[in-house]
């Protein structure tokens, strides 16, 4: 086509075939065509997405062959917890660390709500995989939390409920996001966010995108023989004293004498054989 002919209709049709049927989700770099001004009625389109540097996934259940990217680029998980209201699930942050590490992100144990619950508990019991963490409490300072933010693109994780989003008012005071309250009955949160959304720090200092609750985070995308690899404290032992291709749920596995020797303790061992048996198709 002519450069000269003033239609640029050819070029960005053609230059759209780039992107096909690749989905675009939050935290992707883009390029784009067209007027990116920003000013009223001007438009633009997505031609391509950039390779990305990370991609955090989830499944709906273990089982399910259907992977949904949820955030790309991000560099840091903060798997946000209430202490209480609702209580925490360490189940569930096992998963979430599974996910991290898997992605290559490294992750952030971000403990709320303890102005209703002591954090010394779940504090002692991660402490051996050296996850770093902080405490936060409802219409506290979050200067601490900030700080483990500050320069990175992190990814707010949790159930409903958990307070993500009042974190989230409380580092960007403009984002006003929807502030959910937890069931009494049921002792589970309401869905206030819709959709991920990410959100520049004041000054420039970093991104937080935040997610919609999730009642479940599925790891079917992960290799089982990958899933111990989120347990450091059980990973030693499995190279120390499992035999080759060890599976972990056969009664041979050394891991159990690795526990009663006290390297590890046994709600970690039970939360990553239920985790692989879970990767197996049975119920976890």
């Amino acid at each position: 086509m002519d450069p000269g002919s003033g239609d640029e209709r050819g070029v960005t049709a053609m230059r759209a075939r780039e992107l096909g049927r690749k989905g675009v989700v939050v935290g992707d770099r883009v390029a784009l065509v067209g007027d990116v001004s920003g000013a009223p009625d001007t438009l633009a389109r997505i031609v391509r997405v950039e390779p990305r540097t990370s991609s955090l996934r989830r499944t709906a259940d273990d089982t399910d062959p259907f992977e949904r990217v949820v955030v790309a680029n991000a560099d840091q998980l903060a798997i946000v917890t209430a202490l209480a209201d609702p209580e925490p699930r360490p189940r569930m942050i096992d998963r979430q660390l599974v996910a991290a590490y898997d992605a290559g992100m490294e992750p952030l144990l971000c403990l709320t709500k303890a102005d209703l619950a002591d954090a010394g508990a779940l504090v002692a019991e991660y402490a051996p995989l050296g996850v770093p963490y902080v405490v936060t409490r409802r219409g506290g300072e979050v200067d601490e939390l900030r700080g483990h933010l500050a320069g990175r693109t992190s990814v707010l994780v949790g159930h409903s409920g958990v307070g993500k989003s009042t974190l989230v008012n409380a580092l960007v005071p403009d984002a006003e996001r929807a502030v959910s309250h937890v069931n009494a009955v049921t002792g589970r949160g309401r869905h206030t966010s819709s959709s991920a959304i990410a959100l520049e720090l004041p000054g420039g200092d970093g991104w937080i995108i935040d997610t919609p609750g999730v009642r479940s985070f599925g790891l079917a995308h992960v290799e089982p023989r990958h899933v111990i690899n989120a347990f450091d404290d059980l990973a030693e032992g499995a190279a120390e004293r499992c035999p080759p291709h060890c599976d972990h749920l056969q009664e041979s596995c050394g891991l159990d004498g690795w526990v009663t020797d006290g390297h590890a303790s046994r709600a970690r061992l039970d939360s990553l054989r239920r985790l692989l048996s879970s990767r197996e198709g049975e119920p976890e």
